[in-house]
């Protein structure tokens, strides 16, 4: 005989995945880097109400790219609370949002740099952008890399390691896992925002090789050649210039 299938764990897996495809589809209609004003040589005062809009859509986009990858963990944390009852609902709730509020924090240093980033010469951009490149490849092959995406890799051996019981356990795991998952891809993401201006073309591309190197078998391999293809770009920018705007005229 064959077990019943758990239904919270179904339910909570549907419910990711249509709230991923709701990210998606606001990145998709009102991309973040529709207003790309980098290099304009533009000094821009911070505000609280700008922050505030530009974390918030920084979450969703991190919705959209992180979810797909983060759901083999999601999932098997949700079975591990099946005789659980009432609470369940709870602690998988604070599982997913330690991970949520986390990814969403991130944007906040990033809004300060695409700020930094509009006061630049165009010239200066462009060395920016290969410096960005080349260091995300580099960081490709990281023991600091290998070491979280081994983890974003083994959901089971995380669990093992890291369990802790209740609502304050499931905050103190997702949060874990959560910096494990920032600590395998800020690297990308900062490509994502100084190479690509949050376009759509340089999102897709990110979210696919995050999804490959967590999800497929070789993730590892994935991620050594990403990083070989991130420092030849980045050399070739370095080398000639004017290829940062071409990349980035690629991501409107």
């Amino acid at each position: 005989m064959t077990a019943a299938p758990d239904r919270a764990r179904v339910i909570t897996v549907v419910t990711l995945v249509l709230v991923t495809a709701a990210a998606w589809v606001a990145l998709l209609r009102w991309p973040m880097g529709g207003g790309d004003m980098a290099g304009m040589q533009m000094v821009m005062v911070p505000s609280a109400a700008d922050a505030a809009v530009y974390v918030g859509a920084w979450g969703v986009m991190m919705a959209a790219m992180m979810l797909p990858s983060a759901l083999p963990m999601i999932g098997l944390y949700a079975a591990t609370q099946r005789g659980a009852g009432p609470a369940r609902a709870v602690t998988v709730t604070a599982f997913v949002a330690a991970y949520v509020v986390l990814w969403t924090a991130s944007g906040l240093p990033i809004y300060f740099a695409d700020l930094a980033l509009m006061a630049v010469r165009p010239r200066t951009l462009a060395y920016v952008t290969a410096v960005a490149l080349v260091g995300a490849g580099l960081f490709q092959f990281s023991a600091l890399k290998q070491m979280c995406l081994r983890h974003c890799r083994s959901p089971l051996a995380f669990l093992l390691g890291h369990w802790r019981a209740g609502w304050r356990g499931a905050l103190a795991m997702g949060w874990a896992h959560a910096w494990y998952c920032l600590g395998c891809c800020w690297a990308l993401m900062v490509v994502l925002a100084v190479v690509g201006a949050m376009g759509r073309p340089w999102v897709v591309l990110i979210a696919c090789i995050v999804a490959a190197e967590k999800l497929l078998p070789g993730g590892q391999w994935i991620a050594r050649a990403a990083g070989v293809a991130l420092t030849v770009l980045g050399l070739l920018v370095a080398v000639r210039p004017g290829l940062a705007a071409v990349l980035r005229a690629l991501s409107s």
